[in-house]
């Protein structure tokens, strides 16, 4: 096998802790001496061993004089887990060879460096590109602190996501829906505006055994959710998170509030100077709260606001070979639009496949278009 390939079954074996790693990266090791995987490991949940301990920990035989492959650079300080570096030196590991390099500052730099000081050839950047793939959630997070936004929908070859009623079960097939319950499971987090919960009373959860299901987060300014919804009646089971808009001094939302908290609600007050939520506070709040990613399954009217707020950065986007037609059909972004096609928010295509007799292209939101709003205010 080659360098390549050594690399390669790294990144198959990160790939493993999807979902359940956040909000630590996914990583994966393979230890080679003489032309043989002797061990081999991943990280795979958030508080168990790192991917490098693991592989240690699978050793067939001693790893002195050996080759560490690893995805993400080893870690070098005290968290959940002893560091990485540690265990690498005590092994007599002679040459580490580096995917991506870690931009969090308790290891950026300082772990390569350790090993190197300890007489350990380090190799760094190694087939970067792909290594970088396997943790966009979690270099966004760890430099700014705020979570992932990614911003899915499904729509018609005509542009629609219900019909002229607001129906929408369902517009795309069976392996579509079942890859937007992977996704449920992927990140961390799942928001929607209460006019999807109003219309649909969803539980917004995982319904596949064996994966995970992501903190519910409902954005609803003035608190109308109702108390028997299937969201709220379920909060103790899966933990969920209601922003509001409205003043806390108000006899009626305080009211709500504490039912809402009895119920086993978290609710947080986070209002823009329009009495509207303000998404960008929202997601300092849930940054905060250890919420590394989103998946923002909301209707045009959310999605609007988000794009807006410049806190989405990719879009996944089902399209079914169906149409609705009709004006007074929803689409995936309401508001008022732009003026011109220059206006346009631009993206950049980064996948599109077929997925049963669906289409998904995946795009993400080119940086500088977050520096600011992105469309005109409705």
């Amino acid at each position: 096998m080659t360098d390549q390939e050594y690399m390669l079954r790294a990144i198959q074996l990160a790939k493993k802790g999807e979902g359940w790693t956040n909000p630590n990266p996914m990583v994966g090791a393979v230890i080679v001496k003489d032309g043989r995987i002797i061990g081999e490991g991943y990280h795979k949940k958030c508080g168990e061993l790192h991917a490098e301990r693991n592989a240690i920990a699978s050793l067939t035989e001693s790893a002195e004089g050996a080759t560490i492959y690893v995805t993400l650079e080893p870690c070098c300080h005290y968290g959940k887990t002893p560091p990485c570096t540690e265990a690498i030196i005590e092994q007599k590991i002679k040459k580490v060879v580096i995917g991506s390099r870690d931009p969090n500052p308790k290891v950026a730099g300082k772990g390569a460096q350790i090993l190197r000081e300890s007489g350990i050839t380090v190799v760094q950047d190694f087939m970067r590109e792909e290594c970088d793939c396997l943790n966009p959630v979690f270099f966004h997070y760890i430099t700014t602190k705020t979570p992932y936004v990614v911003m899915k929908y499904a729509m018609t070859l005509d542009g629609k996501i219900a019909t002229k009623t607001g129906a929408s079960k369902w517009i795309t097939g069976e392996p579509a829906r079942q890859e937007v319950q992977h996704m449920r499971h992927r990140y961390m987090g799942i928001m929607a505006g209460i006019g999807t919960v109003l219309a649909d009373d969803p539980m917004l959860n995982v319904r596949v055994e064996g994966w995970k299901s992501p903190v519910r987060i409902v954005c609803d300014s003035s608190l109308r959710i109702p108390l028997d919804s299937q969201i709220v009646r379920s909060a103790k089971e899966y933990r969920t998170i209601v922003a509001y808009a409205g003043r806390e001094e108000n006899e009626e939302i305080t009211e709500k509030i504490e039912r809402l908290h009895a119920k086993g609600v978290d609710t947080v007050c986070c209002p823009d100077e329009k009495g509207q939520i303000d998404l960008k506070k929202l997601m300092t709040y849930l940054g905060n709260e250890g919420i590394d990613s989103i998946l923002l399954e909301g209707g045009g009217t959310l999605n609007d606001s988000a794009l807006r707020a410049g806190i989405v950065k990719e879009v996944h986007c089902f399209i079914a070979p169906k149409l609705f037609g009709g004006k007074n059909s929803k689409t995936p972004v309401q508001g008022i639009g732009i003026g011109l096609p220059s206006e346009a928010l631009k993206l950049k295509c980064t996948d599109i496949c077929r997925i049963g007799e669906d289409i998904r292209i995946i795009c993400q939101v080119c940086e500088k278009e977050q520096e600011g709003p992105c469309l005109q205010e409705s």
